[in-house]
């Protein structure tokens, strides 16, 4: 699993913090990006009261992470592992640094830098378990990439059966539901749209 030796924080750019579990209040901050736009804390915090405040022994995807917020916020919370998947060279290697600042053990987490269709096609063979949790929330306004990720994903062998996905964006109202996913909490946030599907086998 791909890994850096501990960094310093990208010198210029933006900055995001950690709302809760270990890592709480820690601050990070990751290069400007086009597209860019880390989930909001508000939205986060909804997020992990859906889930409960503790994710233990949970395997977690950030699929579009750019900064990786999410994913990290889980880690914080006690996810056993998380794959980060960022098409951006330098920010996948901001993630990076910040996951070494954070002391993240590396057995934790994987970071690829690359495309997320591609990565749905080629990598999770080589992942060790299942899948428990998708974060997908890919750059603003693109509905035939977010949905043609979900309908990837329903097709996962590696998808846990019981799995949870959320999906952040805009335009959501046209997303179609794979079978045997379903709909369980919502939320708004300006123009950006929250939902967290559930998987029913």
């Amino acid at each position: 699993m791909p890994s850096t030796p501990k960094g310093r924080a990208p010198a210029r750019g933006e900055q995001v913090r950690i709302i809760g579990g270990e890592w709480r209040s820690r601050r990070l901050r990751f290069p400007a990006a086009r597209d860019l736009r880390p989930t909001p804390d508000r939205v986060r915090e909804t997020l992990f009261n859906w889930l409960g405040q503790s994710l233990p022994g949970w395997r977690v995807l950030d699929l579009f992470a750019g900064s990786g917020v999410l994913g990290i916020e889980a880690l914080s919370r006690g996810a056993a592992w998380v794959g980060f998947v960022e098409r951006s060279t330098r920010v996948a290697k901001a993630l990076e640094e910040n996951l070494a600042r954070l002391d993240a053990s590396p057995e934790r987490f994987s970071v690829w830098a690359m495309n997320a269709r591609h990565w749905l096609a080629a990598v999770p063979e080589t992942l060790d378990g299942p899948v428990d949790l998708v974060f997908l929330d890919p750059p603003f306004r693109q509905p035939d990439l977010l949905q043609g990720a979900l309908d990837a994903l329903a097709e996962a062998p590696w998808l846990a059966e019981d799995a949870r996905v959320f999906v952040e964006g805009a335009a959501l109202e046209s997303l179609r539901l794979p079978e045997g996913f379903v709909a369980s909490r919502e939320t708004r946030a300006g123009e950006s749209r929250s939902v967290l599907l559930e998987r029913q086998a």
